[in-house]
């Protein structure tokens, strides 16, 4: 029996790794795929004959990206906007989830901001009075259009102000006996406990900023002020032949515009693969713990 036991054992611990094998492949594949059209000929892709491996290796769609003056300038944007927008969504998240963790008996107006956050998080105002919006707050052609003009991220402030309230309410009680305030309890206490869902909305913002592309082209007139993800939109949607050299066109030639939105799609996913085995370990946590109570 206990030998029944041990085989059927073993075998549902054989299927699961086959079946995670399985998934993971099936997670990969489309990444590698991916590098791989970037990678082959445009008579190549046009005839579907690239499945796992580069067919007439090329990297011209890299070269019509990289190759141009201002590549590095939007790519310089970006990091720009991912920083400046991460700072900023860290500071005013992290400051109306404190007090909004509290109950309205501690906070007063507490329930009236969550009705109106979740009012704003369900009802968009549109494109037409976004615009005129930043257009009178003087956030077009610059970068803090680019860096604020996503607004309030009100699920992530959702997710912060769960995971405080989850927070054993002990701590803070025995901080206000030894004389701590409010900005002592949430710097010295609820910020350092809260790494897993700070970790959690870093993931998310730098996503966003970095993915982010229609912004650009509703708030910038001057493309020197594009981030990556416009600029590679321009360059691989709107090339004009007549403004190319010899070279160029012999490159776009050799690529087609499947070519071309493949190699968009692995520049833009890169960083952000470097980046998220940093922060995996906090992410199921900080979503979970933050997501408990509402």
């Amino acid at each position: 029996m206990v030998e029944d036991k041990t085989v059927l054992s073993r075998c549902f611990n054989g299927f699961n790794v086959f079946l995670l094998i399985v998934i993971t492949l099936l997670c990969i594949y489309p990444v590698w795929y991916t590098f791989v059209i970037s990678l082959s000929d445009k008579a190549a892709v046009s005839a579907g004959q690239v499945f796992f491996w580069p067919k007439d290796l090329t990297l011209g769609a890299y070269s019509l990206i990289i190759e141009d003056a201002k590549f590095l300038n939007s790519f310089l944007v970006s990091i720009q906007r991912v920083v400046l927008g991460t700072i900023a969504t860290f500071v005013v998240v992290v400051l109306m989830a404190y007090p909004l963790s509290k109950t309205s008996r501690e906070f007063g107006p507490r329930n009236i901001i969550m009705w109106l956050l979740i009012f704003a998080m369900l009802f968009n105002g549109g494109l037409v009075p976004w615009y005129m919006t930043m257009q009178t707050l003087g956030m077009t052609n610059n970068i803090w259009g680019l860096v604020l003009g996503g607004g309030l991220p009100v699920f992530n402030v959702i997710l912060v102000m769960n995971f405080f309230r989850n927070l054993p309410k002990e701590l803070e009680e025995s901080a206000i006996m030894d004389g701590a305030g409010p900005w002592r309890i949430l710097f010295d206490i609820y910020l350092p406990l809260s790494k897993p869902v700070l970790a959690t909305i870093l993931v998310f913002t730098i996503v966003m900023h970095w993915n982010e592309f229609f912004q650009a082209l509703v708030l910038m007139t001057n493309n020197d002020l594009y981030p990556l993800q416009t600029y590679i939109r321009s360059v691989t949607v709107e090339i004009d032949p007549s403004k190319i050299d010899a070279e160029s066109a012999q490159r776009v030639a050799s690529s087609s515009n499947q070519t071309l939105n493949a190699a968009k799609i692995f520049i833009s996913m890169l960083p952000l693969l470097v980046i998220y085995p940093f922060f995996q370990r906090y992410f199921v946590k900080g979503i979970t713990l933050g997501s408990v109570k509402g």
